[in-house]
C-alpha cells in the first residue's frame, strides 16, 4: 500500500471529472443530457479497453459472470448520469455537486432496507445532518421569491439522480462479490452507451464543432478519470481516501466561478460543510465497523 500515491489518484480523479461536469455543462445549451451521456460513456471505452489491455485484464473485463446484473446497474447508473447531466444544465456546479452527496446518506439507508445492514443511532444521526446539511443547501431554492421553473426542474432532476446513484452503490455491493472490478467498470460504459442511444428520438442534435470536441473530450477525460479512480484504492484503503471526494466541492466552486460566473450563496457553502462533516463522521464509522466498501467506491457511479 501506498497511500500518498493513492490520495494523488484519488485527488487527480476528483479534478478530472469536475473538468468533465464543467464541460458538460457548457455544452448543455446545444445538446441534450441524453446525447452527453452518450458522447460521456462511448469515448470512455477505448481509454478503459487500453488500460485493461496494459493491466493484462481485457479478458477478465469482457467477462460478466451474471450479465443481467450488469444490466440492471447500467440502466440504474445511466439513469442516475442522464438526470445529474441535466441538473447541471439547469443550476450551478456547486450548487449540484452538493446536493449530489445525498446519495452516501441515502446509501446508508437503503442498505439497511435492501442489504440488511444494521443502522445504529450514530450512522442513522449522521445520515439526518447529512441530509439536513442538503436541505439549508437548496432551502433558497424553495423561497416563492427564487422560484423559477427552470430552477424546480432542476431540483427534480438532481433529486432522481441522487436516488438512482444510490440504487447504483448498492447494485454494486451486491456485485462485487461475484464480478471483477475491470468487468464492472467496462460493462457500465458499455451498457450506458447503450442505453443512452434509446434517446434519440427526444431531440438528438448536430452540435457546433466547439460543442463536439467539448463532448468527445468530456468522455476521453471521465474514462481516464474512472481510471484513477479505481486505481486509487489499490494504494490507499476506502477509509483513507473517502474524504478527499470532497475536494471536488471546493473544484465546482472554482471552476463555476472561473467559467460560468456562479458564486455559491452562503447557504450552499453552510450546507456543504455541514454535509462533508456528516460524509466524514459515516466514513468514520464504516471504518470503526470493518465495513468493506473499497471496491464499490472503486466502482461507484460518478457525477458524470
Amino acid at each position: 500500500m501506498s497511500p500518498m500515491r493513492g490520495i494523488a489518484l484519488k485527488l487527480a480523479s476528483v479534478f478530472l471529472f469536475t473538468i468533465m461536469a464543467s464541460l458538460i455543462k457548457a455544452s448543455s445549451t446545444e445538446v441534450p443530457a441524453g446525447q452527453a451521456v452518450f458522447f460521456r460513456s462511448f469515448f470512455a471505452m477505448p481509454v478503459i479497453v487500453m488500460w485493461l489491455t496494459l493491466r493484462g485484464d481485457l479478458r477478465t473485463g469482457f467477462k460478466a459472470t451474471r450479465p443481467l446484473m450488469h444490466v440492471r446497474r447500467g440502466l440504474v447508473g445511466v439513469t442516475a448520469m442522464g438526470c445529474n447531466f441535466a441538473a447541471l444544465g439547469l443550476l450551478p456546479l456547486p450548487e449540484v455537486t452538493v446536493l449530489g452527496y445525498a446519495a452516501p446518506m441515502l446509501t446508508v439507508l437503503l442498505a439497511a432496507l435492501m442489504l440488511g445492514e444494521r443502522l445504529r443511532l450514530f450512522r442513522m444521526s449522521a445520515v439526518l445532518l447529512g441530509l439536513g446539511g442538503v436541505t439549508i443547501a437548496l432551502w433558497p431554492r424553495l423561497s416563492p421569491d427564487a422560484w423559477s421553473e427552470a430552477a424546480m426542474l432542476g431540483l427534480i432532476f438532481i433529486g432522481v439522480s441522487t436516488v438512482m446513484r444510490a440504487l447504483a452503490q448498492i447494485q454494486i455491493r451486491r456485485m462485487v462479490s461475484s464480478e471483477e472490478t475491470s468487468a464492472i467498470v467496462f460493462y457500465f460504459s458499455l451498457t450506458a452507451t447503450l442505453f443512452s442511444l434509446a434517446t434519440v428520438p427526444f431531440g438528438w442534435t448536430w452540435p457546433g464543432w466547439a460543442v463536439f470536441w467539448m463532448l468527445v473530450a468530456a468522455g476521453l477525460i471521465g474514462g481516464v478519470a474512472q481510471i484513477f479512480l479505481t486505481s486509487s484504492y489499490k494504494f490507499a484503503g476506502a477509509a483513507v481516501l473517502a474524504p478527499f471526494e470532497y475536494a471536488s466541492i471546493l473544484f465546482a466552486i472554482l471552476f463555476g466561478y472561473a467559467f460560468f460566473d456562479e458564486v455559491p450563496t452562503a447557504s450552499v457553502l453552510i450546507g456543504a460543510a455541514i454535509v462533508v462533516l456528516a460524509g466524514v463522521l459515516i466514513i468514520w464509522r464504516e471504518r470503526q465497523l470493518g465495513l468493506k466498501r473499497g471496491q464499490a467506491r472503486a466502482n461507484m457511479t460518478p457525477q458524470g
